[in-house]
């Protein structure tokens, strides 16, 4: 039986080798890191811990039926609901709550921006059949071969979905407040996005929040890779850490073998789960295929330890500025730190006691920032968002921390982010659906990707889905090369 080389031990590495040793194919990782995960990890401080990246758990049945097709229960993976979904915080002392419950979501809405309850419905009522239409057309299809996209059918979904369209400009057909807009557009920046810049399919994410609801998995999301890898090392995959692959050899239209540490690895397939622009460097023959990438935003994160829990406030808040379309301009179009962000933050701990010490707690806030920017103000401006934070939710917080660490895009390059964007490549149009890396993007017969900067995208669940996307691509016999199409 041939075997299945995957490299990078990131979400969508482990998901492959997850489904086909589920169907008792032979699989090996090699990971460059010291553990998996890739951006789905733990911070780390003694008896503290929290998530590095991914927080919020969308898409529970996604996530649960793929993990339950590689093989893992639905009762071994300890998602929570939250209810309410999360607060959001505006400047001017306003705030907004969001519920799974639409009788409590209608309710907020009248007593907080009446006259937008008609428009929260008819939001409600498209976008259930857009998801429905979305899901089908794009997220369960895989573009290897372009001209499977380009179908009358594919161009009529596209145009109900007003992908024409970005997510702000179709919002606003719905709320009349422009809070309320910010309050529905705000999810683009889970993949990097920017609102006036990401296609209106994208407005599909705010609307899941509402009709799937927002999770937590208990331990937090790293749990999930732990989970998994426990499976893997059960079935015997092979894994190998601290493994970077430098080079390979190609002998015609197939690679032939890697090297890694020194070390000569024969192959038969190869998947490849680094960022995805990242991987040409593996490819210098094939340079004329290369095309430019937009990264997508980046992320200053704050993980903090405390020696309290803040019960008075949500697992997830948002914490909006004066002017948050000038706050995106800084960070799309000026590439500069923002003089007055809008800022999320995650405080898992008031439900969950095994992330510190007893009594104590942990507490991570992100600013979305430029991938690339100068970073000598980068101190300033935690300063500025920590003020921020004690004023509007998190009273005399800096007397409360016991440990505290930031990372910037700066160290997210430095782990293998593409220019440090937090997201994979941008939501753009022009990078979304056959537009996007797809799972065979080199003319190369046994050379495949999956991860956030290629189809379906970015998101853990979305992740996995092109995992689940690429095992399914496998399924005929690999023996048979023209099964395999070029594709970009």
């Amino acid at each position: 039986m041939s075997e299945v080389t995957i490299v990078g031990g990131g979400i969508g590495g482990l998901i492959t080798a997850l489904l086909l040793s589920n169907r008792n194919e032979n699989v090996k990782i090699l990971e460059k890191n010291d553990h998996l995960g890739g951006r789905l990890t733990y911070e780390r401080f003694g008896e503290y811990k929290i998530d590095q990246g991914p927080t919020i758990v969308l898409l529970p049945e996604m996530l649960l039926s793929i993990l339950e097709e590689g093989g893992i229960s639905r009762d071994r993976i300890p998602i929570v609901p939250c209810e309410p979904l999360y607060h959001i915080r505006f400047k001017d002392g306003k705030s907004y709550t969001k519920y799974a419950d639409l009788e409590k979501q209608l309710e907020e809405i009248k007593r907080k921006f009446p006259g937008n309850e008609a428009g929260y419905l008819r939001f409600l009522e498209d976008m259930k059949y857009r998801f429905l239409q979305g899901k089908e057309h794009f997220l369960e299809k895989s573009f290897v071969n372009k001209k499977t996209f380009f179908t009358k059918k594919n161009l009529q979904t596209l145009m109900r979905l007003k992908a024409y369209q970005n997510v702000k400009k179709m919002m606003r057909n719905y709320f009349k407040d422009e809070r309320l807009v910010e309050a529905y557009t705000l999810q683009t920046l889970y993949i990097g996005g920017h609102p006036e810049q990401s296609p209106a399919m994208y407005s599909l994410v705010s609307y899941s929040e509402h009709k799937h609801g927002v999770w937590y998995m208990k331990g937090g999301y790293a749990r999930l890779v732990e989970i998994i890898a426990e499976e893997l090392e059960k079935r015997g995959v092979q894994i190998e850490t601290n493994c970077e692959v430098q080079s390979i050899q190609i002998n015609k239209r197939k690679i032939t073998g890697l090297q890694a540490n020194g070390q000569d690895y024969s192959v038969d397939r190869v998947v490849l789960n680094g960022d995805f622009p990242l991987m040409d460097r593996l490819f210098p023959a094939h340079k004329q295929l290369r095309r430019r990438y937009t990264s997508s935003s980046g992320c200053i994160l704050i993980y903090m330890g405390l020696n309290k829990v803040y019960y008075e406030n949500t697992i997830h808040q948002f914490f909006m500025s004066d002017d948050f379309d000038r706050h995106m301009k800084q960070v799309f179009q000026e590439k500069v730190l923002p003089d007055d962000p809008s800022f999320y933050t995650f405080h898992p701990s008031v439900i969950d006691s095994s992330l510190a010490p007893e009594g104590k707690g942990v507490l991570y806030t992100l600013i979305p920032v430029p991938s690339q920017a100068d970073w000598t103000k980068k101190d300033a401006l935690v300063e500025k968002v920590i003020e921020q934070m004690e004023k509007r939710g998190f009273t005399d917080l800096r007397n409360h921390v016991e440990w505290m660490k930031v990372r910037t895009p700066v160290e997210a390059e430095r782990d293998g982010l593409f220019q440090g964007g937090s997201f994979g490549i941008a939501p753009t149009l022009f990078q979304s659906g056959v537009f996007r890396p797809q799972l065979q993007p080199y003319p190369l017969d046994n050379v495949f990707a999956v991860g956030a900067s290629i189809h379906p995208g970015g998101g853990i669940p979305i992740v996995m889905q092109g995992a689940k996307l690429l095992t399914d691509h496998l399924k005929p016999s690999v023996n048979n090369s023209r099964y395999y199409k070029r594709g970009g």
